[in-house]
């Protein structure tokens, strides 16, 4: 697998999905065609972005290349955060067991529960009278 030319993986957070490839490099990531300081505003969730190159300590040995749709910046980036430790895993199986302990290739399940009908939310409910 060392002779291909990059490796994909496809995060999921929510209603974020990202296509990621890894590509060996100098450790940039652009997504959606901006670099990741300027699509990510925060430094929290950059940090988030890039735990899973920090976890297996190649911070500047991979450049990414992220295209995301869907969801809010914060699924995004979680999402980022999933697709690249997933390409991770398909560059190197040896990752696998450091990225899993880490909870990094696991795809938090967590989305937003629909509204039900005759109730103000999915769960909240119109005040009770009983007279």
């Amino acid at each position: 697998m060392a002779d291909q030319a990059y490796w994909r993986g496809t995060g999921r957070r929510k209603t974020a999905v990202a296509q990621v490839r890894l590509f060996p490099g100098k450790g940039n990531i652009v997504v959606n065609d901006k670099l990741l300081d300027e699509y990510v505003p925060s430094m929290a969730l950059r940090t988030r972005v890039v735990s899973p190159l920090q976890a297996i300590g190649a911070v500047s040995k991979y450049n990414a290349v992220v295209k995301v749709t869907g969801g809010g910046v914060t699924g995004q980036a979680e999402a980022i955060r999933h697709g690249i430790a997933r390409a991770l895993v398909r560059e190197d199986e040896v990752h696998k067991s450091v990225l899993r302990k880490e909870g990094l290739l696991t795809r938090d399940p967590r989305v937003k529960e629909r509204k039900k009908y005759g109730l103000k939310g999915a769960r909240k409910a119109p005040q009770y009278t009983k007279r």
